[in-house]
């Protein structure tokens, strides 16, 4: 299946106008209770087994008194650990997990249970909170899930039954009450209402729904009734399919991760090797059983990596989860790593900057053709109505828009790659692209031009110009240009700020029209007319020369270089299939404004992994250090070594954070444009 399928689907219609009424509120995200997770009740009562034990002991009370709490803290926060590190083992494979049992269990042997237990109820605290940031990140993308109703209303032929709404099947026909969510992804049959599908696509407006306009699953429908049949199995609905794309990319490891995970069996093996020397040798020159053992125990526990290997997976997972909040599927650690690395960006034009659709801009009827605006658009959006041409729905948007009438046509004729021609209210009404025309009479111009010369005269910025006929005589043009996005400068803007250069906009598109871009954007390096090869040879020209570039694109022209850049982001909601699954990253929402936002995450996830293996790197080498050149105490090398397991882990968490995300912090002045 392909992404964009996987993701969307069919597209959502856009003919509609949406209704301006205010949107309802949105249950918030579901968060996990951290008591809801099995590693967090058994550190918490491994913890306060061990306090109690430890007040016990502090108060002079006898053994029976306080021990069978310690063998409590070491029972509850140690088995699990311990059933991994022997399954570990079972597999050849040898477990930090293990090594700590061992090491609390050794210091138990000599005498310091105190020591162990408190080895045993911080290494527990660590593990939760790993468990901790792992379903944050779940949290970010099943909140969506919740949206969707349990319940859904079916119409049969008998009249209509309440049934589980993952017991509907493609065909069902649902009936949508004002206010009720929809059961799922569908079309509607008959009715007229609004919907609230933000958390799908994010318009910040409910979109106008009628017969034939696509619906999604858990989306909020407004005032009207409608009657939607399904498309698509609840399980692939569009909310299922961003969860199990965002699933998967947690499930994936960072090269970073990786690396560690690599050396860790043989750092592993030699932390035992070590630890055997550093018993056997202070014997072999005369020292006690019990000091030496008491060393060895000592050394095992701060020279394991616990966190290392707990530095790099949770500052990534939160900033996966994050973005994912924010609409930014990042299909991996491995790519959200990549992003950060990034120092050039280059950007497709047509639905990356702009939305990929036209509009009209301008109406100009001809000197002496005795129209105004609104007759000229009128006739154009008549003669239109009925094309399903990208340029023929804007004239007739716009038509719309100004609360013109559009005449019924006839005799409707439409030539691919010209215009159309039809016979409105007895009149011949021609629409055609101005180099398309052929030479009309002069009209009273003060230049004397022809109509085409007249069109293409003013076709000076980059929009497409078409010629209006009257009977086969020019009576005017109509300029359309592809709307840029919200945002599009301030995004650029930002960009240009976090690598410190201005991004490159490579377009198959004429020269007119990507200056025009590039100039509302405050772009310089502009490379047009380029196809899809060109792409690529310009993002590797960058490359050649050092760069590490971003590309973002939507098209299927613009694969091959998403492909070929360091890392790419696709533009979901207008992309094609091949530029969403070759992309390391896919926009949903299509905000250009999270772009910068994610790169700028995914820097400080990686300023975040290099400061907790610093923290990690700092804290074995010191405590090390003092184990074989001094006396370190048991009690203070595991409050070192796991007090920086957990400070390593909660500094990962802080991308879980609303603050994390500020795509406005980068954002340049003056983005008006």
């Amino acid at each position: 299946m392909s992404l964009h399928v996987f993701l969307y689907g069919a597209r959502v219609s856009t003919t509609l106008t949406p209704a301006r009424v205010p949107s309802p509120p949105r249950p918030a995200p579901r968060r996990t209770r951290v008591l809801a997770l099995p590693e967090a009740r058994w550190a918490l009562a491994s913890t306060a087994a061990f306090l109690l034990g430890l007040a016990l002991d502090l108060g002079g009370l006898p053994w029976w008194a306080y021990g069978p709490l310690y063998a409590l803290a070491y029972a509850t926060g140690g088995w699990e650990p311990a059933l991994e590190g022997l399954r570990a083992l079972r597999g050849r494979t040898l477990d930090v997990d293990l090594l700590m049992i061992v090491a609390a269990l050794g210091a138990a042997a000599i005498g310091q249970v105190l020591d162990g237990a408190l080895l045993i109820v911080i290494f527990a605290t660590s593990g939760a909170l790993e468990a901790l940031a792992t379903a944050r990140t779940a949290d970010s993308v099943r909140g969506l899930l919740d949206l969707a109703p349990a319940l859904a209303n079916r119409v049969t032929e008998s009249g209509e039954e309440t049934v589980p709404a993952g017991e509907l099947a493609v065909g069902d026909v649902l009936l949508i009450r004002p206010g009720e969510r929809i059961g799922a992804d569908g079309r509607v049959l008959d009715g007229a209402s609004e919907a609230d599908q933000a958390t799908i696509t994010g318009e910040p407006l409910p979109v106008a729904k009628g017969p034939g306009d696509e619906v999604f699953a858990g989306t909020l429908n407004g005032t009207g009734t409608l009657r939607v049949r399904v498309v698509r199995d609840p399980a692939d609905s569009v909310i299922a399919r961003i969860v199990t794309l965002v699933e998967e990319a947690s499930r994936t490891k960072a090269p970073t991760q990786l690396f560690i995970e690599r050396i860790e069996q043989r750092y592993a093996v030699g932390i035992v090797v070590a630890t055997l020397a550093v018993f056997g040798v202070p014997l072999v020159f005369g020292a006690g059983l019990t000091d030496a053992l008491l060393r060895a125990m000592t050394f095992m526990i701060v020279a394991s990596p616990c966190a290392v290997v707990l530095a790099t997976m949770p500052p990534l997972l939160s900033a996966i989860a994050n973005a994912g909040r924010h609409g930014v599927l990042v299909k991996s650690a491995v790519a959200m790593e990549r992003l950060g690395e990034v120092d050039a960006v280059a950007l497709d034009k047509t639905g990356t900057l702009t939305e990929g659709r036209p509009e009209v801009t301008a109406v100009r009827p001809f000197p002496g053709a005795e129209l105004d605006e609104d007759d000229l658009l009128a006739l154009a959006a008549a003669a239109e109505y009925p094309s399903e041409h990208p340029l023929a729905r804007a004239i007739v948007t716009s038509a719309r828009a100004r609360g013109l009438r559009i005449a019924p046509a006839t005799d409707f004729v439409a030539t691919p790659g010209r215009g159309v021609v039809a016979r409105i209210e007895g009149r011949i009404v021609g629409v055609t692209r101005a180099q398309d025309s052929e030479p009309g009479p002069e009209r009273a111009d003060p230049g004397g031009r022809t109509g085409e010369a007249y069109a293409r005269r003013q076709d000076t910025s980059g929009a497409t110009v078409v010629l209006v006929t009257l009977d086969g005589v020019p009576a005017g043009t109509l300029a359309l240009t592809d709307r840029l996005r919200p945002g599009a400068r301030a995004a650029t803007g930002a960009l240009a700020a976090l690598t410190g250069t201005a991004p490159v906009l490579l377009t198959g598109d004429n020269a007119r029209a990507a200056a025009r871009v590039a100039e509302a954007t405050g772009l310089v390096d502009v490379r047009a007319d380029l196809l899809p090869e060109g792409k690529v040879d310009a993002v590797r020209e960058l490359q050649d020369a050092g760069r590490r570039v971003l590309f973002v694109g939507d098209g299927v022209n613009d694969a091959p270089a998403l492909a070929a850049a360091h890392s790419g982001i696709a533009m979901g909601r207008a992309g094609s299939d091949l530029a969403l699954e070759t992309a390391d990253a896919v926009v949903v929402r299509d905000e250009l404004a999270t772009v910068p936002a994610v790169v700028r995450l995914s820097r400080t996830a990686r300023r975040l992994v290099l400061q907790n293996l610093v923290i990690a790197g700092a804290f074995i080498t010191g405590l090390v250090l003092w184990d074989l050149l001094g006396h370190l105490p048991l009690p203070l090398g595991v409050a070192g070594h796991e007090g920086s397991t957990v400070l390593v882990g909660l500094n990962g968490l802080r991308l879980l954070r609303e603050s994390a995300w500020r795509p406005g912090e980068l954002q340049v002045q003056g983005t008006r444009g």
